[in-house]
């Protein structure tokens, strides 16, 4: 329980979902948490905010504070770093989670949709890096983590449930296959720093509060459903250990480290099957 014992880990997109995750479960192992996101308060009708996330993990007994940024705007992104440090002292783990997406057939995809996905999937991401590159450096040890997409590549067609389903996320995809790319092109920059840079992907569908466009399919093939403690127990092995520039997949990586999957809490050893009665109670 204490694998991030003095580490400070900024998360971004941690007012739900697969960031929110992450950040519960660094908490447990004892990292002090930056959680990060576009706003404070509510967003939209989605559930989740910063200030549920930090309370959380305080009610909890660990160490976390929220910083509210759009890393769409590039000013605001350009001071994060520097406001972030002044919390709870340098930055030893960066994960950068916080992604958008405008789903439309590839045809159809126009500039203003593909800048923006561009400038928040990877300008953002990068910029973080860069940012926090030098810290690290005079150190000479940290982490730093990019959650990617499967939809990096082009799956089979026709896929899932429709033809479209595999063409809507292709300018998304697009942005994620960049982001790979960077990041191990970085990473080999700057590895003889001991700094472990790297990307993970989920292998199969995560039902967080973003994904309910796909719960339907996920009842039909629950084999290609993941439970979402399968992905935070992989970005924890990846924001621990000695990888270089890797592109990575949730259960591959834990299979070829032996690694086991834990709760959220850290307390509890499970497995890494979502049964079909857990889909059913997801609405």
């Amino acid at each position: 329980m204490d694998e991030l014992n003095g580490k400070v880990a900024l998360i971004t997109g941690a007012s739900r979902g697969i960031g929110r995750a992450i950040a519960y479960r660094f908490a447990a192992e004892g990292a002090k948490v930056i959680a990060v996101a576009s706003r404070l308060g509510s967003h939209g009708n989605l559930q989740g905010t910063l200030e549920e996330t930090v309370a959380t993990i305080q009610a909890n007994g660990g160490q976390a504070q929220a910083i509210a940024c759009d890393l769409c705007d590039s000013g605001a992104r350009q001071t994060l770093i520097e406001r972030a440090t002044t919390i709870f002292g340098s930055i030893d783990i960066l994960v950068n989670n916080a992604a958008g997406a405008k789903m439309q057939m590839p045809s159809l995809s126009t500039s203003s949709e593909r800048s923006w996905m561009f400038d928040l999937n990877v300008n953002a991401p990068i910029d973080l890096a860069q940012q926090l590159l030098p810290s690290l450096r005079e150190k000479k040890n940290g982490w730093i983590l990019n959650i990617s997409s499967a939809t990096a590549f082009q799956p089979n067609v026709p896929y899932r449930d429709s033809p479209q389903a595999a063409h809507i996320c292709v300018a998304y995809g697009a942005t994620k296959a960049a982001l790979d790319r960077y990041t191990e092109g970085l990473s080999h920059e700057v590895y003889g720093d001991h700094i472990y840079m790297n990307t993970l992907a989920p292998e199969a569908i995560v039902l967080t509060e973003g994904a309910s466009y796909v719960i339907d399919i996920a009842k039909k093939n629950p084999d290609m459903v993941e439970p979402i403690e399968v992905m935070i127990e992989a970005a924890l092995e990846l924001c621990t250990g000695k990888h270089i520039g890797q592109v990575c997949y949730s259960r591959q990586l834990l299979h070829s480290t032996d690694r086991g999957v834990k709760s959220l809490d850290g307390q509890q050893t499970i497995g890494d099957a979502f049964m079909l009665a857990d889909i059913n109670n997801i609405h």
